[in-house]
């Protein structure tokens, strides 16, 4: 009987076990079965996401994904996991996400409710505007200065959205260039071929301090948006998932290593160029470290 007995804890401690590990579900369930995490980057949003020197993804965004894939190996309680990285674009990401190519989108993505139909969003790790970069030369100083003139903006991107709304609301008859990346919006201002790129403010700051001659170029103070918060992307309706994200994100952003690593690529210089983007943290985003949150509402971003 005694023997029966042990035989039947066995056979319960193998179904409960088993039962547990059925308990996964979506993207943990996916890593758990894979033993990797694929990460979406951007090829040239500096400094959150894109290519160095060796074509390495690297950025603020991927050292904050970095955090959350060891929060996930802590979770499924992994002797490792594999990261692979997959390139995106701001036309694809959502896409390759939904259908489960990569696991999180680590770039420059706008938080907002449009988007939160398609997806889920972690606490947010950045605020910017949207704003034009032209020549110095053009004397472009208002968005109303644009009337009439070729502006370009990346297709896919909530800034290109807010320059066709702005455009239609003012009635400026901009001609508006769809570009494929950020990289090639800020080369048509460049090569003249668009006397504007509208894109978020911290992007324009990165193109014009990595360009051939930063002191040609300004940064409109007109801006088409409110502050607006970035985030990492996850798949939408996967809740077990974020939860394990959000926590990752907010014991980061909550400890002296979010504002070490803030510096780190806004505040010093990074690869491949050396450049230093000396973006002090704003107040809205001190506060945000304090209290974590994964808001899309730019009026819940105000200093304390």
């Amino acid at each position: 009987m005694k023997c029966l007995g042990m035989i039947g804890l066995v056979l319960a401690a193998c179904i409960g076990g088993h039962a547990n590990a059925e308990e996964l579900t979506g993207t943990l369930k996916k890593i758990k079965e894979t033993g990797a995490v694929t990460i979406g980057y951007r090829d040239s949003s500096i400094p959150f996401s894109y290519l160095d020197d060796v074509q390495k993804p690297v950025g603020f965004a991927i050292d904050i994904c970095y955090r959350i894939v060891d929060a996930v190996k802590h979770e499924l309680k992994l002797d490792k996991l594999a990261i692979e990285f997959n390139p995106v674009t701001s036309s694809t990401r959502i896409p390759l996400l939904a259908n489960g190519t990569i696991d999180l989108e680590c770039g420059s993505t706008t938080n907002n409710a449009d988007r939160l139909k398609q997806v889920s969003f972690t606490n947010t790790h950045f605020l910017t505007a949207t704003r034009f970069v032209s020549k110095k030369s053009s004397n472009l100083n208002s968005i109303d200065d644009l009337k009439g003139k070729s502006v370009v903006s990346t297709s896919g991107t909530t800034n290109i959205k807010q320059l066709t709304e702005a455009n239609a609301a003012r009635n400026l008859g901009i001609n508006i260039i769809p570009a494929k990346e950020h990289g090639e919006s800020f080369l048509m201002v460049e090569t003249d071929r668009a006397v504007a790129a509208v894109l978020d403010d911290i992007l324009l700051a990165s193109f014009v301090a990595g360009s051939k001659d930063p002191d040609a170029y300004v940064i409109s103070r007109d801006a088409f948006s409110k502050p607006e918060p970035y985030g990492i992307m996850m798949r939408k309706d996967d809740p077990a998932f974020k939860k394990v994200v959000d926590g990752a994100t907010a014991a980061l952003y909550t400890s002296g290593e979010g504002q070490k690593l803030y510096d780190k690529w806004f505040m010093q210089k990074i690869p491949p160029k050396g450049l230093n983007l000396n973006a002090p943290i704003s107040a809205e985003l001190r506060h945000e470290f304090a209290v974590p949150s994964d808001s899309p509402d730019p009026d819940s971003y105000k200093a304390m």
